[in-house]
């Protein structure tokens, strides 16, 4: 099961905007909280990746 989609709903919530996509299966965003760009897998399965990529984007932990 991914998480992918709870993540982005959660970056979107919070303000974030998808940039570009990357190389492979992997998306550009941006975080106003953390003014900062950060990479989003499309299929994230570890809790620890979710989180870390919440950490990029200023965000507290939800996973």
């Amino acid at each position: 099961m991914s998480l992918t989609p709870e993540l982005l709903t959660i970056l979107k919530a919070a303000g974030c905007t998808f940039i570009r996509h990357g190389k492979g299966d992997h998306d550009i965003w941006y975080s106003p909280v953390s003014a900062r760009r950060f990479v989003v897998d499309s299929a994230i399965k570890s809790k620890h990746t979710a989180n870390a990529v919440l950490k990029q984007a200023g965000l507290p932990n939800r996973f």
